[in-house]
C-alpha cells in the first residue's frame, strides 16, 4: 500500500516549440495522474510537477485557430461570452494548454491538486531552477 508521505514528484521541463496542442496535452494529462509511475494508484494524487515554457509556440492543426471556440458564462443574464482560439492565444496562451490539459484529466476531486502542479509559461523563463 503506497502511502502520502512515500509518494516522489520529480519535476518534469516540457517545451511546446513546435508541438501539436492535444499530443502534448496527453503527455501532461498522463504526467500529472502519475500513470507511468509503478506503484500507479488512481484514487491517489501520484503525479509529478510539469512545467511548460513557450506556451505562445504551440501549434494548433488545422482551422483551429478560427474555428474553435472557447466558451463561458458569468452567470448573470446576458452573460454567455465565446472567444476563438485565436483570440485566446493573442490574449493568454497558457489558458489554452490548461484548458486542453483540464479537459484531459478525470472529472473528480483529484482534479484541482493535479492542475496546481502543471505551470506555464509564455517564454522561456521559468522561476524553477535548473530542471
Amino acid at each position: 500500500m503506497v502511502k502520502t508521505a512515500g509518494i516522489l514528484r520529480v519535476w518534469h521541463l516540457l517545451d511546446c516549440k513546435e508541438q501539436t496542442l492535444g499530443r502534448l496535452s496527453t503527455q501532461i494529462a498522463t504526467l500529472l495522474i502519475g500513470k507511468g509511475k509503478v506503484d500507479y494508484t488512481p484514487h491517489m494524487d501520484m503525479g509529478d510537477f510539469v512545467v511548460i515554457i513557450n506556451a505562445k509556440d504551440i501549434a494548433l492543426t488545422g482551422n483551429k485557430l478560427l474555428d474553435k471556440q472557447y466558451s463561458r458564462h458569468s452567470g448573470h443574464p446576458g452573460g454567455f461570452r465565446q472567444e476563438s482560439a485565436g483570440r485566446l492565444m493573442e490574449r493568454d496562451p497558457r489558458k489554452v494548454i490548461e484548458n486542453a490539459v483540464r479537459g484531459m484529466l478525470p472529472k473528480n476531486k483529484l482534479q484541482d491538486p493535479r492542475m496546481s502542479r502543471l505551470k506555464v509559461y509564455q517564454g522561456k523563463d521559468h522561476p524553477h531552477g535548473e530542471i
